[in-house]
């Protein structure tokens, strides 16, 4: 089947979505209170990285605030769920949400710069342009959060980018396709200044991260990925400095 009748095809499927999302997402009720939430969800995370959470590496910190900063409450969950040093036990379901954290904050600050720059900032006309432009700018970001801490640790820019492209595409390609069809499907004829085009690119990151998900957990499950460290035993051996230093 050609491309485009395919994409009209797609677009005529899941039209009853956007009709019911197209006006909450413009909503100015709606949206102050997914302001707030997220504020409130921020504020908590902040306060529980400080308090209790300070042996997180500071590369999750900064992954777990854009995860938050994205998706609000449901992104504070996913911390709360698989983030945190008193998770009971680790599992695949957890080292998956975790990968997904870790993908999605780096894909995410790309869809957001993407379409602020090209479609708001711009203005592009292009939908094409548009779509592209913030497909490569997702890509650049979401490897640069693989290959920046492999580098870090020594490795090869070579190795560490082969290990990016091999790691991580599939998740990033899932991610993006269903983040950036479902703002494109939503709010394709927003302007910056429209509630409706921030609120869509809220809604839309969101979408990408569950979706994203299940590619994740297999990649995890199959051995491509090792999924983020356990930061339970992150927890545990500070407990145990903790200890020897007061012994």
């Amino acid at each position: 089947m050609p491309l485009q009748p395919f994409l009209k095809q797609i677009e005529h499927t899941l039209a009853p979505v956007r009709h019911v999302m197209k006006p909450l997402l413009s909503d100015p009720v709606v949206m102050g209170v997914w302001a707030f939430l997220v504020v409130l969800s921020t504020g908590t995370l902040l306060w529980d990285i400080r308090t209790r959470n300070q042996e997180l590496p500071s590369m999750m910190k900064g992954v777990w605030a854009l995860v938050v900063l994205y998706s609000g409450p449901f992104g504070l969950a996913v911390y709360w769920y698989s983030g945190r040093t008193q998770i009971s036990n680790d599992s695949l379901w957890r080292r998956g949400f975790r990968s997904t954290a870790h993908c999605y904050s780096g894909c995410g600050a790309g869809e957001v710069t993407g379409f602020a720059l090209l479609a708001g900032i711009l203005a592009l006309q292009s939908t094409l342009a548009v779509t592209a432009g913030t497909f490569a700018l997702a890509y650049t970001f979401g490897y640069a959060l693989t290959v920046g801490p492999l580098m870090q640790e020594g490795v090869g820019f070579r190795e560490a980018m082969l290990d990016a492209l091999y790691s991580e595409t599939p998740s990033i390609t899932i991610m993006e396709v269903t983040a950036i069809g479902t703002d494109l499907l939503i709010a394709s004829q927003a302007h910056i200044t429209d509630l409706l085009f921030w609120g869509a690119l809220a809604f839309s990151l969101s979408v990408g991260f569950v979706f994203a998900f299940p590619v994740n957990a297999t990649l995890v499950y199959f051995g491509v990925k090792e999924g983020m460290k356990n930061p339970a035993e992150m927890g545990e051996r500070q407990q145990k400095s903790r200890g020897q230093a007061t012994d």
